[in-house]
Parts: structure tokens; C-alpha cells; sequence
């Protein structure tokens, strides 16, 4: 690299959203606002399933761990954001590049199987009602939600391990807001090519396996709940999966757009637009989207609110 008179690159630049000066103070007070109501949803959503024992069922358990993934990928982004608005260099060191794609990767991971884990959960509520007690039982709770953070943990170990093979001499600034594989590899002065086919293999792998089991799961609740005769239970079934189906239709489209699209590495122009969506968009509106149609959720809330 010397010899052709190229610089290793250590250190990047995240030029985000600074390509429009004018706009720092009130792209601040939004991202601001909402990393805010994205650590006080979660977080309270986590404290209140935590307290609250009537709320320490699978379906609770598993919304609590997908609240507190939603935290963790908020912290990961958004103080970094908000610091790069008003920075002068904002600069970021490879080691930081690499800890806090695999803080986003642990969060997103994790995700998809808790949403395949809670889909798994609605179908044996909604299809096999009797049996619910058994086959969701309390261990298998906490091997489904430990399996999550299992996998959740190697993944990113992969790709941040994979970034180990690859050099940077390229230009040193990165038009995004924050330190994702695909950008890196742009940046590559070494073919990326295995990198992004174990992107391609994982991601895609992590990606079919809950996205099928989320698919199997709904089409067996649909036809559970188009055979249903009382039109009070069609429509109380379809109201607590509704919401459930909603978020994971936004979080796996934004997903599969970013990392499973054909040409995603070289087309950097949707990365910023799709990466608003599952890092800070899904984490913002989850709280809301599973709790404010839930019946046993707001009940807890009144009951605590009652007690202070």
C-alpha cells in the first residue's frame, strides 16, 4: 500500500447529516426528542413488565427483551448522531466503527428472533389455545429468549471478526450517520468479496429463518381466525396480532432493503433513508405500537399510576 503512495485509513468521517448546515439545530432537537421518548418508552415498557407479575407471560417476556434491544440499538446511534451535528471533526476510530456496528447487529439480530419467537407465541395462543401452558411453557421461554441473545452475539462476531481481513486506503469519509459494514466495505482497498457474501449467507440466512417461521405462524392464525364464528373473537384476535404484524412488516422490509437487495453494497444512495427506519423509526414507534392496543399493558400502567 506504501509503494503506491496510499495511507492506511484508521479514523473515518461520518458526513451524515452535516451536508446541510442549516438544518443542524433543528435536525438536533428532533433526533434529540426522539432518542428521549425511545429510552423513556422502552425502558419503562422493560421497569413495568419487570414489576408488574401479571405482565410475566412469554408473550411479556419476549416484549420486554425487544424493548431493551430497541435501547440498546437507540444508545448505540443516536448520541453519536447528535454529537457529529455540532462537532467540527467528527471523526470515529475503526474500533469505534467496529463496536458499534456490533452493538446494531446484536440489536437487529436479536430482533428478528424475538419477532419470530413472538409470532411462534400468538400462534399457540390463537390456534391451540388448551394446549397454550405446555407448549409455551416457562423453559421454553427462556431457551427461545436466550437462543435470541445467542445468536444475536455470534453474528456480529462474524462480520466484525471478517472486518479484520480488510485495509482502508480509500477516502475517509463516509456519507452516513453511522459506522455500518456496507459503507466500510466501499472504503475497502482489499476485495470485500467474502465479506459481503457472509453478509449475504447470515444476514439472508438470519433473515428467511424468522421471516418463515413469522409467515407460517400468521397464515395458521388467519385461517384459525377466519373459521371463528363469534365476530367478538375474530375481531379480538386480529386486534393483538395486528399490531404485532405491523412492526415486523416495517423492521424486515427495511432489513431485507438494506442487506439482502441485490447491489446493496454499491448503491449507497437508500442507505441513510432505510437506516432512519430500523435505527431509529422502529425503535420509536415499538413502545407505542405494542402497548397503547394493549388491554393488560395499560391496565398495569393505571395500576401503577394509582400507587404513586
Amino acid at each position: 500500500m506504501t509503494e503506491d503512495n496510499h495511507s492506511l485509513t484508521t479514523e473515518f468521517i461520518l458526513i451524515g447529516f452535516t451536508n446541510h448546515p442549516e438544518l443542524k439545530t433543528l435536525l438536533f432537537q428532533v433526533f434529540f426528542t426522539i432518542y428521549l421518548i425511545t429510552m423513556v418508552g422502552n425502558l419503562g415498557l422493560v421497569a413495568l413488565i419487570v414489576t408488574e407479575h401479571r405482565l410475566h407471560t412469554p408473550m411479556y417476556i419476549f416484549l420486554g427483551n425487544l424493548a431493551l434491544m430497541d435501547s440498546c440499538c437507540s444508545c448505540a446511534i443516536t448520541p453519536k448522531i447528535l454529537e457529529n451535528l455540532f462537532s467540527k471533526d467528527r471523526m470515529i476510530s475503526l474500533y469505534e466503527c467496529m463496536a458499534q456496528f456490533y452493538c446494531l447487529c446484536l440489536a437487529e439480530t436479536t430482533d428478528c428472533f424475538l419477532l419470530a419467537a413472538m409470532a411462534y407465541d400468538r400462534y399457540v395462543a390463537i390456534c391451540k389455545p388448551l394446549q397454550y401452558h405446555t407448549m409455551m411453557s416457562k423453559k421454553l421461554c427462556i431457551q427461545m429468549t436466550t437462543g435470541a441473545y445467542i445468536a444475536g452475539n455470534i453474528h456480529p462476531m462474524i462480520h466484525v471478526g471478517l472486518l479484520f481481513r480488510l485495509t482502508f486506503c480509500k477516502s475517509h469519509q463516509i456519507n452516513h450517520f453511522l459506522c455500518d459494514v456496507l459503507p466500510l466495505y466501499r472504503h475497502s482497498c482489499v476485495d470485500p468479496y467474502i465479506n459481503e457474501l457472509m453478509i449475504f449467507i447470515f444476514a439472508g440466512s438470519v433473515l428467511v429463518f424468522t421471516i418463515t417461521t413469522v409467515i407460517i405462524s400468521y397464515l395458521f392464525i388467519l385461517f384459525t381466525i377466519f373459521k371463528m364464528k363469534s365476530k367478538e373473537g375474530k375481531g379480538k384476535a386480529l386486534s393483538t396480532c395486528a399490531s404485532h404484524f405491523l412492526s415486523v412488516s416495517i423492521f424486515y422490509g427495511s432489513l431485507l432493503f438494506m442487506y439482502v437487495r441485490p447491489n446493496s453494497v454499491n448503491d449507497e444512495d437508500k442507505d441513510i433513508p432505510v437506516a432512519i427506519f430500523y435505527t431509529l423509526v422502529i425503535p420509536l414507534l415499538n413502545p407505542f405500537i405494542y402497548s397503547l392496543r394493549n388491554k393488560e399493558v395499560i391496565n398495569a400502567m393505571k395500576k401503577i399510576m394509582k400507587n404513586l
